[in-house]
């Protein structure tokens, strides 16, 4: 960024450069406050860049797949007073896009400040996206780009066809690019980064027995 700000200060039309780059700006900023007051509960939609994507009706497999994660990590959670987990609407305002990722995990002392009429919300600590052909390259791409330069410090990708987790993280505050992926099969274990403790076999997220188990496990050693 800072190089591409001096290449633009050492040309002879830098003040045209940049009065032009603030006008696209200024008027992305109305496009987006004109975004918050047209979407709706009921509308699953972003702001992306200054485009407003909206999401068509998700697949059995694809909500199947965040009622499995959701309802396990939410135990856990709830169980060891670790924070708040929300999915599909929840709503993230980062400096330039607003995202409705699938799921999402907010640490107890980020969700301490929220409020009941609360429609925005910061940047979580822990976001999963669920793949679709509609979806993947901005998952795989801006979104892991944007994820990453503001500090969400573990990001899942899940692949519901190779049946797939790839896990992101961030190991430093400074860091503004995840790591390379850690990629993670149906028969693996997998371990949050970011919410300790919280270990699940890859299957209980796409099996409901499997599921099951996990869960009653999880309640039986608190």
């Amino acid at each position: 960024m800072i190089d591409y700000a001096q290449k633009i200060l050492e040309s002879p039309d830098a003040p045209q450069q940049i009065e032009a780059l603030m006008v696209t700006i200024n008027e992305e900023k109305r496009r987006r406050r004109d975004f918050r007051e047209w979407v709706t509960p009921n509308v699953k939609a972003e702001f992306i860049n200054g485009e407003v994507i909206v999401h068509s009706p998700v697949q059995r497999r694809h909500w199947r797949i965040t009622d499995l994660l959701s309802s396990i990590l939410s135990v856990f959670a709830g169980l060891h007073k670790l924070g708040s987990v929300g999915t599909e609407k929840v709503m993230i305002a980062l400096p330039r896009n607003d995202y409705e990722p699938d799921l999402v995990f907010f640490s107890k002392e980020k969700a301490a400040n929220f409020h009941d009429e609360q429609v925005l919300f910061p940047a979580p600590d822990f976001i999963v996206e669920i793949l679709s052909k509609s979806t993947a390259a901005k998952d795989k791409g801006i979104k892991k780009q944007d994820y990453a330069a503001n500090g969400i410090k573990e990001y899942w990708i899940i692949d519901p066809i190779k049946e797939q987790i790839l896990q992101y993280v961030l190991f430093s505050s400074t860091d503004k690019q995840y790591l390379p992926a850690k990629i993670f099969n149906m028969d693996d274990e997998i371990e949050s980064w970011v919410i300790k403790g919280f270990i699940i076999p890859v299957r209980a997220i796409f099996d409901e027995e499997t599921n099951l188990e996990t869960l009653q496990n999880i309640i039986q050693s608190v």
